[in-house]
């Protein structure tokens, strides 16, 4: 339903070459640089869990936003919707966290805006944040560029964030290394695009979670995507929550992965810069695009069937970013 309001809504009623794509990113020009551009609204619930806050992810989201555009992230702003009788405690905590988050990722937060509304107009607190940053001279990043025969290669574990929001809003007491992947990208990407030519598209795995973000590379390129269940890392302790909850780990989300569209030439060189780092120590090929007439999403089962992984139907978990 998301996808169809965009479509049929805001996509008619905003129509222009940078919004059609609909990537994490828009590109617009400004004399000869070329930037990007990405907005993102927080109303995650609750605003504190196991590795995260709504702060660091407000700031890790959008410089990945950026960053698998190719950008080098320059600047963020960050605007508060604040609900009556908040505690200046715990606002002031989630912006330390956020002036964290934005050290690490080597950007700055240069505006912002500030808005308090009534007690019951809002739930406890919203952050929007916009961010702009630097595409370099000559790369192109899009997942219309994908072509069959690239390596689909994953930065790491799935569904970790996802399923750590989920225990802290429950309440649920899942024990285990449950704890929330949320941690800006840009320095992995950068590495990777450095050591290949051949990288097509990068995209950001968040709400929807990897089926959804596959389903949308699918269509975009015109091809099928094959993966392998068994290269798809998750963590144990996630997986096991995951089938006490029903959720699948393909379609939760996910505040710190990314997914490459490749040369498969290239893909033994971009997992070992994507390793380099402490975000990416768990990446691999996990598929390949494959000729099709209908571009659709399979995923090779370890008991050697094959299931289609279709867009993602319903949200499984609001309010997780």
């Amino acid at each position: 339903m998301t996808h169809e309001l965009i479509s049929s809504l805001f996509l008619k009623a905003f129509f222009n070459p940078a919004l059609a794509p609909l990537e994490d990113s828009a590109e617009i020009r400004a004399g000869k640089a070329r930037l990007a551009f990405t907005t993102d609204s927080y109303v995650v619930d609750p605003l504190e869990f196991p590795g995260a806050d709504i702060g660091r992810i407000s700031v890790c989201g959008t410089v990945n936003d950026l960053a698998v555009k190719g950008a080098k992230p320059l600047a963020i702003s960050a605007a508060f919707i604040i609900e009556e009788g908040f505690p200046l405690a715990l606002l002031k905590k989630l912006t330390g966290s956020m002036r964290k988050a934005a050290r690490e990722a080597g950007v700055l937060i240069v505006t912002g805006d500030t808005k308090v509304v009534e007690k019951g107009k809002a739930d406890k607190l919203f952050i929007n944040t916009s961010g702009v940053g630097l595409i370099p001279v000559g790369l192109k990043l899009s997942s219309s560029f994908i072509r069959p025969g690239d390596s689909v290669i994953l930065s790491g574990r799935l569904a970790d964030h996802g399923v750590a929001v989920m225990n802290a809003r429950g309440r649920l007491g899942l024990s285990g290394d449950i704890r929330s992947d949320a941690a800006p990208l840009n320095a992995m990407i950068a590495r990777a695009l450095k050591v290949s030519s051949k990288i097509r598209a990068i995209r950001d795995i968040t709400r929807g979670g990897l089926g959804t973000v596959l389903n949308e590379a699918a269509l975009a390129c015109h091809a099928a995507i094959e993966i392998n269940e068994t290269e798809v890392p998750v963590k144990p302790a996630v997986e096991s929550a995951c089938r006490l909850l029903g959720l699948d780990p393909l379609y939760v989300a996910n505040e710190g992965k990314a997914v490459l569209f490749a040369g498969a030439s290239d893909s033994a060189k971009i997992v070992s810069a994507l390793r380099a780092g402490k975000y990416g120590r768990e990446a691999r090929v996990i598929g390949r695009v494959v000729k099709a007439k209908t571009p659709q999403v399979r995923l090779n089962t370890t008991i050697g069937g094959a299931r289609l992984i279709t867009m993602l139907e319903g949200e499984q978990l609001p309010r997780i970013c």
